[in-house]
């Protein structure tokens, strides 16, 4: 049986090209793994000032990032029963940005953050290599299915 998720949609930007609502609940429950009952997320989609507030004042970095996901409870263990609760945000012009840097669709990339924003709410990291590794392997899995390359692909060359 497939998790239930109750995906939110907030923008807060002028910019265009933007993923739908549709495009983003497919993506992220795509991303949903074993074990995950039911996920209540919300994506908010900013631009570079609020992204970059956020960066600082929840990571302690001075310039707008790609992507932020914020867990329900990063010291609360998971609780048998409850959903995945958690927010992903998106800063548009930084993904508008890299997409055109990395020569790729930004649908691509959207793609691919959204599915790297909720393998972090249900706890993937990559703050080490082997880490980095199998969260890679997970999101190039993922996106494959849905359609998508390699995001990984130029650093393999």
């Amino acid at each position: 049986m497939s998790p239930s998720l109750l995906l939110a949609l907030q923008t807060e930007t002028a910019a265009t090209g933007l993923p739908t609502e549709a495009q983003l609940r497919t993506w992220a429950g795509a991303a949903l793994q074993a074990g995950v009952a039911d996920a209540e997320i919300t994506i908010r989609i900013v631009d570079a000032d609020e992204g970059r507030q956020l960066n600082r004042d929840y990571r302690g970095k001075d310039y707008a990032t790609n992507v932020l996901t914020f867990t329900f409870d990063d010291d609360m263990p998971a609780i048998p029963g409850l959903p995945l609760l958690g927010d992903i945000v998106f800063c548009a012009p930084v993904v508008e940005r890299e997409a055109a840097e990395q020569a790729i669709s930004l649908e691509a990339h959207y793609a691919h953050l959204t599915v790297h924003g909720v393998l972090h709410l249900q706890g993937f990291d990559h703050l080490d290599d082997d880490e980095a590794e199998e969260m890679e392997a997970l999101e190039t899995r993922i996106l494959a299915v849905l359609g998508y390359g390699d995001p990984y692909a130029s650093e393999k060359l």
